[in-house]
């Protein structure tokens, strides 16, 4: 069963993708490492819209078998569905929009997807 909808291409998405597949180096002023250059690893992050009733495992497994990588972290997140309504000719409707699952993959170092490949 197909728990993955479709990949996350959005801005906020993308920054957080980019954002996290830059190693970056800090020097602490107090403690332990006073003074040491520490350099972080970069670990990058995609996100997908996954089924409500997909778990961490299910998605990690998923994620590995479609584009494979080495998946480190799941974390997801639930949306509820919003109510909706607009005044037309024939009076007012009213609707709801559909309770949604976000899922961000943190995967291992040198690890990529590439959501464009496909595309001509």
């Amino acid at each position: 069963m197909a728990f993955i909808i479709k990949p996350l291409v959005t801005e906020k998405m993308t920054k957080i993708t980019d954002k996290s597949s830059v190693d970056k180096t800090f020097t602490p002023k107090a403690g332990k490492n006073k003074g040491q250059e520490i350099t972080k690893v970069a670990t990058p992050k995609y996100g997908f819209v996954v089924r409500p009733e997909a778990n961490k495992l299910e998605i990690k497994n998923e994620v590995e078998s479609l584009y494979n990588v080495t998946v480190l972290d799941v974390n997801t997140m639930r949306y509820a569905g919003k109510r909706s309504s607009r005044y037309t000719k024939a009076g007012l409707i009213r609707g709801q929009k559909n309770a949604w699952k976000k899922a961000i993959v943190t995967l291992k170092e040198g690890d990529t997807i590439d959501f464009y490949s496909n595309i001509q």
